[in-house]
């Protein structure tokens, strides 16, 4: 287990399929990279950034997403996103991302997760049933 500390970096990636479009999720009527996605994606970035550092039981949640999606992307190619966790306020984490095609940056983000216990969380949400 590593040492939660700001200036951690996280990275995922994806290849665009017609599932990641907008047509698909529903958030436009255009065959490209949909925002829901991308977003999807810039979270995915941020949680690797952490995971390692956590203690067992431990997860982080999203909690609120500024996004700029920039440039549209076309099934068939790929992004990358990468985050860096430049700020720890007890629970609460605040990440810098963005995400880049093979031709440019198609999106940036500022993103808060907080440190949850994983059980404590999904009991919380049973009980809303």
């Amino acid at each position: 287990m590593g040492e939660l500390r700001i200036g951690l970096h996280g990275k995922a990636t994806l290849r665009v399929t017609p599932n990641h479009t907008a047509e698909a999720l529903g958030s436009g009527d255009v065959p490209v990279l949909a925002t829901p996605a991308l977003v999807a994606l810039l979270e995915r970035a941020a949680v690797n950034a952490v995971q390692e550092t956590l203690a067992p039981g431990e997860t982080t949640v999203g909690t609120w997403l500024e996004v700029s999606h920039l440039a549209p992307t076309p099934v068939g190619a790929d992004v990358a996103a990468e985050a860096e966790l430049t700020a720890i306020e007890g629970r609460k984490l605040t990440f810098t991302i963005v995400a880049h095609d093979s031709r440019n940056k198609i999106g940036e983000c500022k993103h808060h997760r907080l440190i949850v216990s994983r059980d404590r969380f999904l009991a919380k949400a049973a009980g809303k049933q």
